[in-house]
């Protein structure tokens, strides 16, 4: 059985609240591949994978501990805060002078954040595009591509600059704006979401376009040329094609060529999978590892969240998907007093959550969530100026320092000493003051 829309879904059972501390790692460049042994993999297939019930308390715990943290909106900006609400959902809470509250509900009632830059548009509601300071948005529709992964509806109100809009509205003005050659992966996120799978219309290059046009444009593109390895890109497509199939739809046309291209993706995944259990630091286009502990969280993140969308029940149940969770697990649990870039953070969270909902049937109970008094709390502003020396949120592992270091071969001290010496443009923790 394949998934439909349990992202939509996610959310409803989980409360609590959740905390980031973003960190942009300055990398440099290396092509340099790992060199995998077939003695390497077969000592790491050896380890025990856990039984149902470890796995699933490991994972609970992981997202419990990064659940049991906080944002604040008057030192973080929306890059930060919309992927905390890719991660959580509408369990999100953000402090807001001082005070807890629900960062969708803050949101869309006219909260003011840095970056959070809505406009009327000529058809509808505008995002407007940040300039790749990691506080507005990163790429087209990308707000609106989270937004629809809520259990938001179509009339659902969103107030911006005092006048209330609906979040349809940002739906009609994406589809205004759809070009050739643009990247659509979130785009197509939101359209396939509130649209009819059927759906013509005109955008203002004058062509009339349809949600197939946009799937088989997008499986057209280079996946290494693609930010993050092409897995927004592969995610878009799921999403589209999970339910056009769900609906009975037929595998012809750019349908077919996206099933292709995810297939394809999925067969790399796991022949590029690392000895560890983590997923390759160049996703998609060779075995790779790097020895910095945010670059793999950001790919193994990235990968099992793809993965989660284009797995069947059963695949979701295999032991290499069992090693990856475990992998990202413990790297999680490693950096969970240290400072992860938001990204690469959420979307990891992202992931395990979708695999919590697949793999046992339901998100994390209310009762496993961690009643501890928060006291952490991110208090150094990310400046303007910081953020513009942050790396590109489009940057490729294989821009990024992957070297020929297993993940064996990298320790805590190392890690620490990694993240804490590219510092640029992050939140700090410190004790809050209630």
């Amino acid at each position: 059985m394949r998934p439909r829309h349990c992202t939509r879904r996610l959310f409803a059972g989980i409360v609590g609240t959740c905390l980031l501390v973003a960190l942009t790692a300055a990398v440099g460049c290396s092509d340099s591949p790992t060199a995998e042994t077939s003695a390497d993999r077969a000592s790491a297939q050896q380890e025990p994978l856990p039984s149902e019930e470890e796995l699933r308390q490991r994972v609970d715990g992981v997202l419990r501990t990064t659940l049991n943290r906080h944002l604040d909106v008057n030192q973080h900006a929306a890059w930060q805060i919309i992927h905390g609400i890719l991660g959580y959902g509408r369990a999100l809470q953000v402090y807001d002078q001082g005070q807890l509250v629900p960062a969708v509900d803050w949101l869309l009632r006219g909260g003011q954040l840095r970056g959070w830059d809505l406009r009327p548009g000529e058809k509808g509601l505008e995002a407007v595009l940040g300039p790749g300071d990691r506080a507005g948005m990163g790429h087209e529709d990308q707000w609106l591509a989270v937004l629809a992964q809520l259990d938001l509806e179509w009339d659902d109100p969103i107030v911006v600059g005092g006048k209330t809009y609906k979040i349809g509205d940002l739906v009609t003005e994406a589809q205004w704006d759809v070009r050739d050659g643009m990247e659509a992966s979130w785009t197509l996120i939101g359209l396939s979401t509130y649209l009819p799978l059927d759906a013509r219309w005109k955008a203002k290059d004058g062509k009339e376009w349809t949600i197939e046009r946009l799937v088989a444009m997008e499986a057209k593109q280079d996946l290494n040329a693609s930010a993050c390895g092409g897995t927004h890109r592969l995610i878009g497509m799921n999403m589209a094609l999970n339910r056009y199939l769900a609906e009975g739809g037929k595998l012809e046309g750019g349908w077919a060529a996206a099933q292709k291209v995810i297939d394809q993706a999925v067969a790399k995944a796991k022949q590029y999978q690392q000895p560890d259990g983590s997923f390759s630091a160049s996703y998609f286009q060779r075995p790779a590892r790097s020895p910095d502990i945010a670059v793999r969280i950001g790919t193994t993140g990235h990968t099992l969240e793809f993965l989660m969308f284009a797995l069947t029940d059963k695949q979701v149940r295999e032991p290499w998907i069992t090693r990856g969770v475990v992998a990202l697990c413990k790297m999680l649990e490693r950096t969970k007093s240290m400072p992860v870039e938001c990204g690469a953070l959420y979307h990891a969270i992202h992931g395990l959550q979708l695999y919590r909902m697949r793999r046992f049937g339901g998100p994390m109970p209310v009762e496993t969530v961690d009643d501890t008094p928060e006291t952490d709390q991110p208090a150094e502003t990310t400046t303007a100026e910081q953020n513009r020396s942050a790396t590109p949120a489009a940057q490729t592992p294989s821009q990024q320092s992957i070297q020929n270091v297993s993940a064996t071969d990298a320790n805590p001290a190392h890690d620490q000493q990694a993240a804490l010496s590219s510092n640029s443009g992050t939140a700090s923790p410190s004790n809050h003051s209630k």
